[in-house]
């Protein structure tokens, strides 16, 4: 059999290829010859990737509730994927900066519209019963979300609103002091730090700080705002860094709330959340107003934040 002329050049361009490196082509080619063909599972690692849930108790639904969080975590990834690859662009373009924050929302997308399988997906008695051994744990720690958070804006913008104005020029570390979402993260009976938050910042406080150093001249916000000074046309991907900001810091944490009225509203008091969190007051978007992109909206639109979604969504509750 001859070879083709197509067969004959990727030849001629393996063989430059790995004598450019040093390497013996013959050698390679033998590597070829004798390894087993790619297979799906192989690929993907699917048994260890379905080997990953344990969990702690003997009720079913736990199961959902970790491959669940799994799955979001996995988003996560996806979505810093995306952000590494705007932040760290040698020559961003506008067109290549929209691509991507579309694909982030996307992700956002099938992340709220699957939430359903916490708000309805799982027994409330078996929940309220498993949740127990999973103190002091919390979705509250997801370090991918955080570091999501501050890829999109200046890390002033994650400030506590009632500090933000204040601490807009202070360092980092400063402003990390000041982060909104350790006021969350506070016991309802003596507003004292949780366990959960000690551990979380044991574990990602140095790595928060240091991103939010490293993103201060190439977050989204900064990208945007470097665009513009450049005379870009930069109106379509305003649109969507708009969607981006309603789909982090509204729906998403009202997707929360709603699954926490669900499983963890009761009277004549609350039950607290697994990490002590005070959901209540941290999951509303109007209580803490966190808007990447404040310079999008209009002063209305800001004063009434979060707003349409719940009078969509939650009529009947008073959050």
């Amino acid at each position: 059999m001859e070879f083709t002329p197509e067969i004959k050049q990727r030849l001629d361009q393996l063989q430059e290829k790995y004598a450019s490196m040093g390497q013996d082509m013959v050698s390679y080619l033998d590597g070829l010859l004798y390894a087993d063909f790619l297979t799906y599972w192989d690929y993907i690692h699917l048994d260890t990737l379905l080997s990953l849930q344990s969990p702690k108790t003997p009720f079913p639904d736990e199961e959902i509730f970790i491959m669940y969080h799994q799955i979001t975590e996995l988003y996560f990834k996806l979505t810093l994927h995306e952000c590494k690859q705007i932040s760290n662009h040698p020559n961003l373009t506008t067109a290549f900066f929209i691509a991507r924050i579309k694909r982030i929302n996307s992700y956002f997308q099938a992340l709220t519209s699957s939430f359903e399988i916490m708000v309805e997906g799982m027994e409330k008695e078996q929940f309220l019963k498993f949740r127990m051994s999973l103190l002091p744990a919390s979705g509250f720690q997801s370090g991918q979300y955080r570091m999501i958070e501050i890829y999109a804006t200046d890390f002033g913008q994650l400030v506590i609103q009632e500090k933000r104005k204040e601490m807009e020029h202070e360092t980092v570390e400063e402003q990390f002091n000041h982060i909104y979402w350790k006021f969350g993260a506070t016991e309802l009976s003596t507003g004292k730090q949780t366990l959960t938050l000690k551990q979380f910042e044991k574990k990602y406080a140095t790595e928060f700080i240091s991103l939010a150093k490293n993103t201060q001249n190439t977050n989204f916000r900064s990208l945007l705002k470097g665009l513009k000074e450049a005379g870009e046309n930069t109106a379509e991907l305003e649109n969507e860094l708009r969607d981006l900001d309603i789909q982090i810091n509204v729906t998403w944490p009202l997707v929360h709330y709603k699954s926490a009225v669900r499983y963890l509203n009761r009277h004549p008091e609350e039950i607290k959340a697994t990490g002590g969190t005070n959901w209540q007051k941290y999951l509303p978007p109007r209580f803490q107003k966190r808007i990447f992109y404040p310079e999008l909206w209009t002063d209305s639109q800001i004063d009434e934040w979060g707003k349409s979604w719940v009078m969509s969504v939650l009529p009947t509750l008073d959050i």
